[in-house]
C-alpha cells in the first residue's frame, strides 16, 4: 500500500474510532510505518475525528518530522516502540473509555492488567503490561515502553492513569486489537462482582497456538 493510500486508510479508521467513542476532543494518536521507512502520524492536538491526510505529521527514515504539520508530542513513544518491535506496522494510542478507566485502578498487576476470561483478548493482544505513570509525553514513557515490548510478545500496553497502547501489523491489525481491547475492559467492568470463569493454563496455550504471527 503506497504513502496515499495509507493516509487515506489513517484517517478514515481514525474518523471510524471517534465516531463510535473510542477517543474524544483532541486525544489519542495513531501512526503507521511507510514502505521504505518512515512514518505518518497524527498531528499533536488535531481530533481523531477530523483529521484529513493533509493534516498528517510525515517522520522520515532516521526519526526526523518532515516540514509541515507537526506530529503528536507522544509520538516519541510510537518510534521507541517501532524500533523495538520491527515486525509492528501501526501503532494506535486511545483514551478509549473502559480502559482509561482501568488504568486509573489501584495495584494493578504489573505483568497483566486483564485476566484473561475470552478467547480473542489471548489470540489479538496476549496480554496487557502495566507501564507506570507519567506525565503526557515524558521520555519515560517510551524508555519503559521499549524495554517491555522487547520483554513481552504481546499486542498491547496500559499506561497507568492515561490510556491504552496498541500494536499491529498494519492499520486495521492495530484498530482490531484496539477494538477487541476496549470491549474485553468493557465486559471486565460489567463483570465485576460476579464469580467469573477464568481461562485455565491449558486453554490460554492452546489459544496463543492459533494467534496469528
Amino acid at each position: 500500500m503506497n504513502r496515499n493510500s495509507k493516509a487515506e486508510l489513517l484517517c478514515k479508521l481514525c474518523h471510524s474510532l471517534f465516531d463510535r467513542g473510542y477517543s474524544v476532543g483532541g486525544a489519542g494518536n495513531v501512526s503507521v510505518r511507510l514502505e521504505g521507512g518512515g512514518f505518518l502520524v497524527t498531528p499533536t492536538g488535531g481530533s481523531l475525528g477530523r483529521i484529513t491526510p493533509a493534516d498528517l505529521a510525515e517522520i522520515d527514515a532516521k526519526g526526523t518530522p518532515v516540514p509541515g504539520s507537526k506530529p503528536s508530542k507522544e509520538f516519541a513513544f510510537h518510534l521507541a516502540l517501532f524500533e523495538s518491535r520491527p515486525e509492528v506496522g501501526a501503532i494506535v494510542h486511545l483514551h478509549s473509555t473502559y480502559l482509561t478507566a482501568l488504568s486509573c485502578l489501584e495495584d494493578l498487576p504489573a505483568d497483566n492488567a486483564l485476566r484473561p476470561f475470552t478467547p480473542y483478548y489471548v489470540m489479538r493482544v496476549g496480554y496487557m503490561p502495566v507501564i507506570p505513570y507519567y506525565r503526557p509525553g515524558a521520555p519515560e514513557i517510551g524508555r519503559d515502553l521499549a524495554i517491555a515490548a522487547k520483554a513481552h510478545p504481546v499486542n498491547a500496553f496500559l499506561l497507568a492513569s492515561h490510556g491504552v497502547v496498541v500494536l499491529g501489523k498494519d492499520l486495521e491489525d492495530a484498530v482490531n486489537n484496539a477494538e477487541e481491547l476496549e470491549e474485553t475492559a468493557r465486559l471486565a467492568f460489567i463483570l465485576r462482582g460476579e464469580k467469573i470463569r477464568y481461562l485455565t493454563a491449558p486453554e490460554i496455550a492452546e489459544l496463543r497456538a492459533m494467534a496469528p504471527r
